[in-house]
């Protein structure tokens, strides 16, 4: 009741406060001579506690009000651009990516890109170096142990090739330069058979390999490189990482830059970090991994948004993603990409939120989870 009179209240305010805005140019057409005595009538029912009070509602109302609009502004604000680099043609071989080429010298890095935003373990045994402005120019590179670039990938438009390989090109055009694609790589006396994939080729040249992703919802263009040398490569004796702790901490924030990046190339906003979802997440693919099934929904009948729930999360939409059994976070993320339904959660405008939990299996296979929410 009290409530519901402040409310009253503070409409009256707001009215009468603002009288000599709207008294003017409406007397022009009114004859507002009839309200005189509403005024004197006012005048003596809001005494001056009653108009604090209504007056401190009035504030706190426009406060939330103003938070609420900030919050949903901040959200779905995205990144004003930013510009991108001259691209120069490669010096040591066919390809550089952000003007930085397999064998390339740290010294040389920094000067190109400066300091990185992260660093991560990665799938083979070393880190991966994360670059980029608001998730711009989006470049991630390792080294080895002589600080020499011995991998770099990007999924920006940040290729430069001396046989015309960048981003957009048609896979088409692509193997017309490269030739086709190769179907194993071979490791002292392994052979390992790579799976028929529309969304990725993979090609050996000038002591490297190159991993080129596809667009399949854009005609089948490149979407991003990745370039390992064959040393590197030579040393990943197995098809799934080592399952530890940093590793899945690795794939999990390595799959989280991946989204913002793929997010901000699209036209959308930078989703932020969250710890429950986070949380959740990882619990679906412990469980998941630790019982052997893949599925939205847990052996207990609980959906992701039950999951979240029981989490404490609140949310007003959300969203989850699912991948299991690809060997890295790049892998992962292009295939969800390459998914339509997992392609539109992850580009759906009024998300705000994310966390990504991973775990892996006895054989070592990750199971990944994406959980999107917005409040």
């Amino acid at each position: 009741m009290i409530k519901r009179l402040f409310q009253l209240l503070f409409l009256v305010v707001i009215i009468y406060a603002a009288k000599p805005w709207w008294e003017g140019p409406v007397s022009e057409y009114v004859d507002l001579s009839f309200l005189d005595p509403l005024d004197a009538r006012v005048e003596s029912v809001l005494d001056e506690e009653m108009i604090e009070s209504a007056l401190d509602y009035t504030k706190q109302t426009i406060s939330t009000i103003v938070s609420f609009i900030s919050d949903k502004t901040a959200a779905s604000r995205v990144p004003d651009p930013v510009e991108q680099p001259a691209l120069d043609a490669p010096t040591r071989g066919i390809i550089s990516i952000h003007n930085i080429e397999i064998g390339m010298p740290e010294a040389e890095v920094q000067a190109e890109l400066g300091v990185p935003v992260r660093k991560t373990t990665n799938e083979y045994g070393t880190e991966w170096l994360t670059f980029h402005q608001n998730y711009q120019n989006f470049v991630m590179l390792s080294y080895d142990i002589k600080r020499n670039v011995n991998a770099i990938y990007t999924n920006d438009r940040l290729i430069s090739s001396s046989i015309g390989i960048e981003y957009g090109i048609p896979r088409d055009d692509i193997r017309g330069v490269m030739g086709e694609p190769i179907t194993e790589i071979r490791k002292g006396t392994n052979i390992y058979k790579l799976q028929d994939d529309e969304g990725m080729d993979l090609f050996y040249s000038d002591g490297m390999y190159m991993y080129v992703f596809y667009d399949l919802h854009k005609d089948h263009t490149v979407t991003a490189v990745q370039l390992i040398s064959d040393t590197l490569e030579q040393k990943k004796t197995a098809l799934y990482a080592p399952k530890n702790d940093a590793m899945r901490k690795g794939f999990e924030i390595q799959l989280f830059d991946l989204t913002n990046a793929a997010r901000v190339r699209h036209g959308r906003s930078i989703l932020t970090w969250d710890e429950k979802a986070s949380s959740t997440a990882r619990k679906h693919s412990l469980d998941m991994a630790a019982h052997d099934y893949f599925s939205h929904e847990n052996l207990q009948g609980e959906s992701p948004f039950d999951r979240m729930k029981k989490e404490g999360l609140k949310f007003v939409s959300a969203g989850e993603n699912l991948a299991y059994g690809q060997s890295s976070s790049i892998f992962a993320h292009e295939g969800l990409m390459n998914s339509k339904g997992h392609r539109e959660n992850i580009l759906i405008r009024d998300y705000q939120f994310l966390g990504i939990g991973v775990d892996f299996n006895e054989k070592e296979q990750p199971f990944y989870t994406e959980n999107f929410f917005s409040k």
